[in-house]
């Protein structure tokens, strides 16, 4: 039973610290989560880097990093207490996020709306609702990675306002938003929007501009332009064309997210489309 895990740990050592920091997803698993996860190794292909099961890939001297990636993706859902049938949907839905099926999404890409470096590999869309409390959590959480973090210079971020209709005072968020981008100010404006979340009005709006760095009076004055209402609406209709129904909608390369919706899976998910533009270039 712990053949498996013994091949995966000696293939993790030849790799460096980056793949060894991976395996901690797979240590102290007690004896019925080790025997879910060779169950699954010796079942499952992963959908890149190797054609055979996880079981075979691993025994390549060296295995393909993707799939090293992949194996402390399902140990991590193993200890999390996932079955099997679980994790094979969940391994799909990442697989249907990393392996184009169909035409790329056509998104806006304005500089005024970007995190991170210009020629970063890897283009990040993801459309948003200041009143979205999973928004609140995930846009902070990707800029401070792609500005000062792991996806530093791999990875730029673009933000498109996408208001609700279920979430009241969305469209004042939005036309906030569209505001700030104008006026240069979008990511300090938008991060203190989410900060500040559980106290939003639009009455507070052209403060929370102000303390953003923004001058009220050019705040108000987009805000109140019939042009930025007219650029919401399109933002709002790009995001429809493509499909978006909730928020946070995000796209990577032009490829909507597919996968779990917490950071440790959607960083995972960016390192490796990162690592796949890096090595298609080579």
């Amino acid at each position: 039973m712990k053949k498996h895990l013994l091949i995966i740990a000696a293939a993790f050592l030849g790799l460096g610290r980056t793949s060894l920091a991976q395996t901690r997803a797979c240590d102290g698993l007690p004896a019925d989560k080790k025997a879910l996860a060779n169950e699954i190794f010796a079942a499952l292909h992963p959908y890149d880097g190797c054609d055979e099961t996880f079981t075979r890939c691993l025994e390549a001297k060296p295995p393909k990093p993707v799939v090293l990636r992949l194996v402390a993706d399902i140990c991590r859902q193993v200890k999390a207490g996932l079955d099997r049938k679980q994790i094979e949907h969940a391994l799909s839905r990442r697989a249907q996020t990393m392996v184009p099926t169909g035409p790329r999404a056509v998104l806006t890409l304005d500089d005024a709306f970007r995190a991170g470096t210009a020629d970063a590999p890897v283009t990040v869309v993801v459309y948003a609702c200041t009143r979205c409390p999973f928004c609140k959590i995930v846009v902070p959480a990707l800029y401070a990675a792609v500005t000062d973090g792991p996806l530093a210079g791999k990875v730029r971020l673009y933000l498109r306002p996408f208001p609700l209709k279920s979430h009241p005072n969305s469209t004042e968020g939005g036309l906030a938003l569209l505001s700030a981008a104008k006026l240069g100010r979008l990511w300090p404006f938008t991060l203190l929007v989410y900060k500040r979340f559980d106290g939003f009005t639009p009455a507070a709006l052209p403060e929370w501009a102000v303390a953003a760095g923004i001058d009220r009076a050019a705040f108000e004055r987009a805000f109140s332009d019939p042009k930025t209402r007219d650029e919401l609406v399109a933002s709002k209709q790009e995001g429809l064309r493509n499909k978006v129904t909730a928020t946070p909608g995000i796209f990577i390369d032009g490829q909507p997210y597919l996968y779990e919706m917490n950071m440790e899976a959607m960083l995972d998910v960016l390192e490796e489309a990162c690592d796949a533009k890096v090595a298609a270039r080579k």
